[in-house]
């Protein structure tokens, strides 16, 4: 099964300071059709402001994933932790037994990010953040960023409390990348720029693409494309 959800379908927000499209439902956005995939509760689509960004905030249990499109977001947390992740980067916070941080946006440019909320397995896990950068070429195929699971330990993915992965490539128009989804799991992915087709269906540059039951998944770039997949248990 393929559910493309165009863009200007997605759930909305916007203050002064930040735009955001929510892919499920989220804060004041509520559509019962969508409450998530699996262990995949949030995406959301942000652009944030310069100099604006979340203050201070608490989390517990959620592992969060942050793809950063354009520009760069500042984190800072109640551990200690401070950084910047970039264009091309990925940051991964596992919000535990609870954690408060921070994610501005310190730059002249108005940065775009995708905020990617994954249940974790287990409750109360220690809380923690890494960052790093995941440069990215065409023609290299999927990317694992950030994983769980088993058989991803050893590839200097960021770690994840969930049996899940968060993967992306860089495809050139006309190029495909192939993707295999075991039984039991599901997958939603992104086009963050460019048009692609999945398994031959169109879906345009930020539309949302659930998939279930598909157990060979073809993507290909119908212009120069930068995709994200987050594959989960169903």
């Amino acid at each position: 099964m393929i559910d493309i959800r165009p863009f200007n379908s997605l759930g909305a927000f916007r203050n002064d300071w930040l735009n955001a499209k929510h892919h499920f439902s989220f804060s004041g956005y509520h559509d019962p059709k969508r409450m998530g995939v699996g262990a995949l509760r949030v995406w959301n689509d942000d652009e944030i402001a310069p100099h604006t960004g979340f203050g201070a905030h608490p989390h517990r249990d959620m592992e969060i994933i942050t793809f950063v499109r354009q520009g760069a977001i500042t984190h800072k947390d109640s551990l200690g932790n401070i950084g910047a992740t970039r264009a091309g980067d990925v940051q991964v916070m596992h919000a535990g037994t609870g954690i408060t941080h921070a994610e501005m946006n310190q730059e002249d440019e108005a940065t775009r990010l995708f905020q990617i909320w994954i249940i974790p397995d287990e409750s109360g896990v220690k809380p923690g953040w890494e960052a790093r950068e995941f440069p990215r070429n065409a023609g290299e195929g999927l990317q694992i960023l950030a994983s769980g699971r088993p058989a991803d330990a050893g590839t200097g993915a960021l770690a994840l409390h969930a049996n899940a992965a968060v993967l992306a490539a860089k495809l050139a128009a006309g190029e495909k990348a192939s993707y295999s989804l075991k039984s039991g799991r599901a997958a939603y992915l992104v086009a963050a720029t460019g048009d692609i087709k999945v398994n031959g269906s169109l879906a345009h540059a930020r539309d949302g693409v659930a998939l279930q039951d598909e157990p060979e998944i073809t993507i290909e770039a119908v212009s120069d494309a930068e995709i994200v997949l987050v594959d989960v248990r169903s």
